[in-house]
């Protein structure tokens, strides 16, 4: 097996697969410096202006004469890419490969219809101010109560939900209200303090479509003990849902959604295209997958466009882009950054080169909706949605749409888990020995040793058995679980 790879016939640089010295041959390229592991060299003479050239797409511009053998990264290329442009619909859509499968999941069933692969017991604060006491009716009831008949109970602590005013306040009470109907938690308890913006009662009164008796409400300024009536509260909802059994349904029951970080070159290679593959896989099936990370689309928009279901979708995906854009515009950013130095020592030069490998998560499918952050899913198939690339902003946000879990592919390794089970799938075998207890899948093995048909199947035998709680993801085994909510305005 070659230790490099030319992606598309028409590239004009390789990616090396492990490092690489002067003097060595890459492609029948005499290398004239060293080249690290996952970043690019030139196959060919470069000329200043001239494209450079991955995954068979421009990914900038060399700045300088870039000769054959040398390493093309960030000291010599730069960015096509220039503000808000105009598109055109041009549909054109891939084939597609994948089949139906008649594999199953166990998962729990809901009175609204969804279904969870978790059956917890959550506290939702409407406001950090009681973070504290949150903790202390979570460790007072497990002090008294056997909860070994359910998943797990758990709070989300988070700054929000009071000094905010109008979209953030708004988006904070969304986002949490998504979280009090998700179909993993089998039992709710929204908890205020009683004198923040966020209110529990206009919480509550625009709270539609809860299940009122798995959900209870508690004000901490109106009780006398707000610790002993919490535990009281979570005793009434743990009875309530102690006797939920898992149930047996196809795959179409499953929301996953798709996010990467902490990016290297080998990232559109192995993880990001294992990805695409099982997101083809879930949409032949019936299922529903999420991308999420709207800059990582800019400079490979076009693509989603063109995989656009129809015109309207077209439409969507083109607002959905530019909005984004303007809105860097609006806070006086560069739109077209790459900003993450692991990003960048893990070989990936430009935002039209991270942004080309990002997009593979979504496969080849047609886009079939286009989701606005707080938004929950609606279409089978491919919905993008409207996140930031942030890490802990966008698997919140991808949960909070109604995901059971997310798969978060990475080439510099991250131990962080959201709300939902979130599965970290290393680019590479090296990041996978070495951080075994972060890692749930090594997509590198498509470079070792598999192809991508065996790293499939093994993928989608994973998934089904965290989905049927017979394993746990590394952040549900090592109590990773945190939540970020987007904010845009002031702070009073």
């Amino acid at each position: 097996m070659n230790d490099y790879i030319i992606i598309h016939e028409s590239d004009n640089v390789a990616v090396v697969l492990r490092p690489f010295s002067k003097g060595e041959v890459v492609a029948g390229v005499t290398l004239l410096e060293d080249i690290p592991q996952a970043h690019k060299v030139a196959l060919k003479d470069i000329q200043k202006g001239e494209d450079v050239i991955k995954y068979g797409s421009p990914i900038g511009h060399a700045t300088e004469l870039i000769k054959k053998g040398m390493h093309a990264h960030t000291h010599n290329i730069a960015t096509n890419l220039d503000d808000v442009i105009t598109y055109e619909y041009k549909p054109n859509y891939p084939k597609v490969l994948g089949y139906k499968s008649d594999r199953t999941v166990d998962v729990y069933e809901r009175k609204n219809g969804e279904y969870g692969i978790r059956n917890e017991l959550w506290i939702v604060q409407t406001v950090g101010c009681v973070s504290g006491m949150a903790n202390d009716i979570i460790k007072k009831f497990k002090e008294r109560y056997d909860t070994s008949a359910i998943d797990g109970i758990y709070t989300f602590n988070h700054p929000f939900g009071c000094s905010q005013m109008g979209d953030d306040l708004n988006m904070t009470r969304k986002l949490l209200q998504d979280m009090v109907l998700h179909p993993n938690a089998g039992g709710v308890l929204v908890f205020g303090l009683g004198c923040e913006e966020n209110l529990v009662s206009t919480f509550k009164e625009t709270l539609v479509g809860y299940d009122e008796k798995r959900t209870r409400f508690l004000v901490a300024q109106e009780v006398h003990d707000e610790v002993e009536e919490g535990v009281k509260l979570l005793k009434e909802l743990y009875d309530e849902m102690k006797n939920d059994k898992r149930v047996t349904r196809p795959l179409s029951v499953l929301r996953i959604g798709l996010k990467c970080g902490g990016s290297d070159g080998m990232s559109g290679i192995t993880a990001n295209p294992l990805l695409g593959r099982f997101s083809d896989f879930l949409a032949i099936n019936g299922a529903a997958t999420v991308l999420g990370e709207v800059p990582e689309m800019f400079g490979a928009e076009k693509l989603l466009m063109a995989r656009a279901k129809d015109e309207a979708t077209f439409d969507k995906i083109v607002k959905l882009i530019n909005d984004f854009k303007v809105y860097f515009k609006n806070h006086h950013q560069v739109i077209y950054d790459n900003p993450s130095p692991g990003n960048k020592k893990g070989g990936i030069t430009t935002l039209e080169d991270k942004s080309l490998g990002c997009v593979q998560k979504g496969g080849a499918s047609k886009v079939n909706d286009v989701l606005m952050m707080g938004d929950r899913i609606k279409e089978q198939g491919l919905s993008l949605l409207c996140t930031p690339g942030n890490d802990l902003v966008a698997v919140t946000t991808l949960a909070c749409a109604g995901c059971q879990m997310v798969l978060f592919t990475t080439g510099r390794g991250t131990p962080f888990g959201g709300f939902v089970p979130t599965l970290k799938i290393a680019t590479n075998s090296t990041l996978a020995n070495n951080k075994s207890n972060w890692i749930d899948y090594n997509a590198g093995d498509l470079v070792d040793k598999m192809d991508m048909n065996e790293l499939l199947e093994g993928f989608i035998d994973l998934i089904c058995d965290i989905a049927s709680g017979k394993k746990k993801s590394k952040n549900e085994q090592n109590e990773f679980r945190e939540i970020s909510i987007f904010k845009d305005g002031v702070v009073l």
